[in-house]
């Protein structure tokens, strides 16, 4: 009974603490997502990349979420792969600085976080004080999780089968870094397990040569998170994850060889003291990132090892067919399955349109841009398809509930060929204008429209998630962010009128394109909101007017009065 209420009792602890881990990295990524790009793109020195790292990894409380970052902008060409390794070996030291934060005693900071982090996320109407509160209930939780587990070891600590456990790990450390491994990729989170061993240490439920063992395989592991989850992405986006692996891996495994085979482990902190696995944690990630210096000679293996993907025409991607089939009308389960998969995928066209936007604004490429006016045929033919479809589906004995849902996608296809339409109808135009006559926007300008764009790609990730899995709080999200893009539009306009007055002749010549162009980025967005409506009508989360309600006859009255 006591070995069932201590697996029982250390999940639930283990549980709260990759919640509370992934909370806080979810408010993050929320509140600064689109800012991350531009933090990790812009560092082309190998030692600020790293800086970058290391601090977004203490951000998102995560290396591995650092390296699928790159991984994402290496595939689109947007950072060298030199950069890219430098700021992944830089986040595995942040994420070490990061255990050393939480092993100290905060215990007395739990109370005012629950409520500091709380008020904000439960009074506040504002998006980025509500990610706020997210953000400081996640650490709040991280501290009440470290606690559950130091209870949760102390009354087995003296039994018979955990110091047998231990002694063995202790004696056999290949073992112990074998499952060091599997907990930080099993868990998704080395953070997580590196916490749990301090912890365990600290009570002396495990010896601290066993838990160094278990650290240095936690490293391993969480080397091997992204390169599983980026298997099935291009070779390009690939690169920079196995890099980190083989440079991380091979250099965990020669340090467990060494410090279990030497007499170096007193040197690097005392063997009664969890601070020991802290100080090998930050010892070996700190080591690692003078590779950096040769990060640039390492691209040449890998690239041999995995060379660029040949190129796809874009005619024959999966992208450019239709998924609609007639053979299914008679099973609506299955046509409506299909209707769904092909408004999706008219996102997804639309989303490769928009994404290269910024690209024509920086320097206009004309056969760029016939492609992607040349791509909304693609979305005109699908939005055709789709109301078709839809005829014919609507013609079938569908019941009430179906018959909405198709509706609802008919009028959300409506919006996304919208949405392409503001691309080669006004932005496209817009780019080819500020091209010919030679315009520039001022720093801020430009930075401003960038910042719009940024938000605009990732909620089109939002609506992708609506779309697949009808999630309300993407929902919730994404109307939230509908009205972050009109406060981001009214701030630009604002700051570009004052620069006007300022007399900044830049801001003069390009105000009209500056001015129309974040109008349209906002228009495109509120198509792309639209689809949380429907959903969030059904769960009775919309109010139904934003009117203040009052009494007419008597406002009637105060206007003849003025």
């Amino acid at each position: 009974m006591q070995i069932l209420t201590f697996i029982v009792e250390l999940m639930g602890a283990t549980m709260l603490l990759l919640y509370a881990v992934r909370m806080v990295r979810t408010g993050i990524e929320r509140a600064f997502g689109p800012s991350f790009k531009h933090a990790i793109t812009d560092n082309r020195n190998r030692v600020s990349a790293a800086t970058v790292g290391l601090i977004l990894a203490v951000i998102l409380q995560s290396s591995a979420a650092v390296a699928l970052l790159v991984s994402g902008f290496s595939a689109a060409g947007a950072i060298s792969f030199g950069a890219g390794l430098s700021v992944v070996l830089g986040a595995d030291l942040g994420s070490a600085l990061l255990i050393q934060v939480f092993s100290f005693d905060l215990s007395w900071l739990v109370p005012v976080l629950l409520a500091l982090g709380g008020g904000l996320f439960v009074k506040s109407e504002r998006r980025p004080f509500r990610q706020a509160g997210r953000i400081i209930l996640g650490i709040a939780f991280i501290l009440i999780s470290l606690r559950f587990l130091r209870e949760t070891m102390d009354p087995i600590r003296d039994s018979t089968f955990l110091p047998a456990i231990a002694e063995f790990l202790a004696r056999d450390f290949i073992t112990a870094f074998i499952v060091g491994c599997a907990l930080a990729f099993a868990m998704h989170s080395s953070v997580a397990v590196i916490l749990m061993c301090v912890t365990m240490v600290s009570i002396g439920a495990i010896p601290v040569v066993a838990g160094v063992s278990l650290v240095l395989g936690a490293n391993f592991g969480s080397a091997m998170i992204p390169v599983w989850l980026t298997r099935s992405l291009d070779n390009r986006a690939r690169r920079v994850p196995l890099a980190n692996l083989v440079v991380r891996g091979s250099g965990a495994i020669i340090a467990l060889l060494v410090l279990n085979k030497t007499n170096l482990l007193p040197f690097i902190g005392s063997l009664d003291s969890a601070q020991t696995l802290i100080n090998v944690h930050i010892l070996f990630n700190a080591l690692l990132v003078t590779m950096i210096v040769f990060s640039n000679l390492l691209e040449g293996p890998f690239r041999m090892m995995l060379p660029d993907d040949p190129p796809s025409l874009d005619e024959h991607s999966p992208l450019y067919r239709s998924v609609l089939d007639d053979a299914v009308l008679d099973k609506p389960h299955l046509a409506i399955a299909n209707l769904r998969r092909e408004v999706l995928r008219m996102v997804q066209l639309v989303e490769t349109m928009m994404m290269p936007v910024m690209d024509l604004y920086t320097k206009y490429n004309g056969p760029m841009a016939r492609t992607l006016m040349g791509r909304d045929t693609h979305v005109n033919n699908a939005f055709d398809e789709v109301r078709r479809y839809a005829a014919a589906l609507q013609g079938e004995s569908l019941s009430k509930a179906d018959s909405k849902t198709v509706r609802e996608l008919t009028e959300y296809a409506i919006a996304i060929e919208a949405a392409g339409d503001i691309v080669v109808k006004r932005l496209i135009p817009l780019a080819r204008e500020k091209s010919e006559k030679g315009v520039y926007f001022s720093e801020n300008g430009a930075a401003e429209i960038r910042n719009m764009h940024d938000h605009v790609m990732a909620n089109m990730v939002l609506v992708a998630n609506l779309l697949v899995s009808d999630d309300l709080e993407s929902a919730r999200l994404l109307l939230e962010e509908k009205q972050e893009m009109a406060r981001l539009e009214r701030k630009s306009r604002k700051r570009h009128l004052k620069r006007l007055s300022e007399g900044v002749q830049i801001s003069f010549e390009s105000s009209d394109i500056h001015l129309e162009t974040t109008g349209s980025i906002r228009d495109f967005n509120s198509h792309l909101a639209s689809a949380a409506y429907p959903m969030l009508h059904r769960e009775g989360q919309l109010l139904e007017t934003r009117l203040i309600e009052q009494n007419y006859e008597d406002m009637d009255v105060r206007q003849r009065e003025r």
